[in-house]
């Protein structure tokens, strides 16, 4: 059995792909109105709609009943993971602690890793991360993702893979989080860039300049760099950046456009700007794109500015 603790779209959608490649899953959500209307009715109509949960998917409101299986994968958003894990004395460790989110941690700029560590200490953590949508997961179509952990994860990366879901292995937990963490940030700026009507071509030269920023955060934290080109980093790059199914994508088109944006929305890469600019400036290094995303996102610049003092910096070699 596999545990998922979190019934948004993207713990839903893991919970299909498993449950489809023979696995019994129990999948956990908070909210009551949802377990019940999820056991009605075989779906998640907020969650993911048109999508029918296999019959060896089963729906739980208390977390202690999917607590001991295999594995129990932790999917919500990365400022949530901390205060959950501390609420949630069921979760023993006993089992491979798996996280499903991407972002850095706003109270201690440590990764879902570190966190789950620090709090479950001796429990075999990983995380599962890389460029996914949670509809196409769902609808069965094919996708690649990194597991990392600093174990052997052979076992775990069998346990996780199916037919249409596909895992490859690391043991750069580092790069895996920054590359799932940065994306998303870049994602904000790639949006704001084509909601402000500044083009394709301005799109390729941010991605290009905000990868090269991960890199460059990356190493400085002892990240592997060919760890960031890979699916974790480069690939959830392209995807995030270049679709409209990325809610910080999506973020980033308001911002160029002057427009607001559903609070009810999570868009992980607010907070990660937020967490990743004190990191950058505790290790002296220089994120540009960073700081500028989360200047715009708390208002404390205009667009234009903004746009302004990233194309007015000293030339250089690249």
């Amino acid at each position: 059995m596999i545990g998922i603790a979190g019934a948004g779209a993207f713990g839903t959608a893991l919970a299909v792909a498993l449950a489809r490649g023979g696995r019994e899953v129990r999948l956990w959500a908070r909210d009551a109105d949802q377990v019940r209307q999820m056991r009605e009715t075989g779906r998640s109509e907020a969650a993911l709609p048109g999508v029918t949960l296999p019959e060896n998917v089963s729906v739980h409101a208390e977390i202690g009943e999917i607590c001991h299986g295999q594995a129990l994968l932790l999917a919500m958003p990365m400022q949530a993971l901390g205060a959950a894990l501390d609420t949630w004395p069921q979760i023993d460790g006993r089992q491979p602690l798996v996280a499903c989110c991407k972002g850095v941690d706003l109270g201690t700029l440590r990764g879902p890793v570190a966190v789950i560590e620090a709090r479950r200490p001796g429990a075999p953590a990983a995380i599962l991360t890389g460029p996914s949508f949670a509809a196409d997961i769902a609808r069965g179509l094919p996708t690649a993702l990194t597991l990392a952990t600093k174990g052997d994860g052979e076992a775990l990366q069998e346990l996780l893979s199916t037919p249409t879901l596909r895992l490859y292995r690391t043991d750069d937990v580092i790069g895996a989080e920054l590359g799932g963490a940065l994306k998303n940030v870049m994602a904000i700026a790639a949006g704001t860039v084509i909601g402000a009507g500044l083009g394709d071509s301005a799109r390729a030269a941010l991605m290009t300049r905000g990868y090269a920023e991960m890199v460059r955060l990356a190493e400085a934290l002892g990240a592997r760099p060919e760890t960031l080109a890979g699916l974790s980093g480069f690939g959830d790059l392209v995807l995030t950046c270049t679709s409209a199914q990325s809610r910080n994508f999506r973020y980033g088109c308001a911002l160029g456009r002057g427009e607001g944006f559903d609070p009810r929305v999570t868009v992980e890469g607010v907070a990660t700007a937020r967490a990743v600019v004190k990191l950058a400036d505790a290790l002296m290094i220089d994120m540009p794109i960073t700081a500028m995303v989360n200047a715009l996102a708390l208002g404390k610049i205009a667009l234009n500015d903004a746009i302004g003092q990233l194309m007015s910096r000293p030339l250089k070699q690249e």
